[in-house]
């Protein structure tokens, strides 16, 4: 799933607004948060959209076909998924 940047900004005001709602954090620069939290977000989604793509490719290159969505695929997905980021460390 790929996520726009008004997705992204949503949940960055989402975020600040709990915090300021909890008192979790006093936040002088709201703007400079917000652009933080903006980044943090893109980047981790730009991974995760990475390692999804990597996982793909891996169960499609299996010398047999893994029908998308069964319960196989599933499961193969997921495992991957774990190897990947433990390989990329994230």
């Amino acid at each position: 799933m790929r996520f726009s940047e008004a997705r992204i900004s949503y949940l960055a005001h989402r975020i600040v607004e709990v915090f300021k709602d909890e008192n979790l954090a006093e936040i002088d620069n709201e703007r400079l948060v917000l652009n933080d939290i903006k980044h943090v977000l893109g980047e981790a989604h730009e991974r995760e959209a990475q390692i999804d793509t990597v996982v793909r490719r891996k169960i499609a290159s299996l010398s047999r076909q893994v029908p998308v969505g069964s319960r196989e695929w599933d499961v193969l997905y997921r495992k991957y998924v774990d190897e990947e980021r433990r390989r990329q460390k994230t």
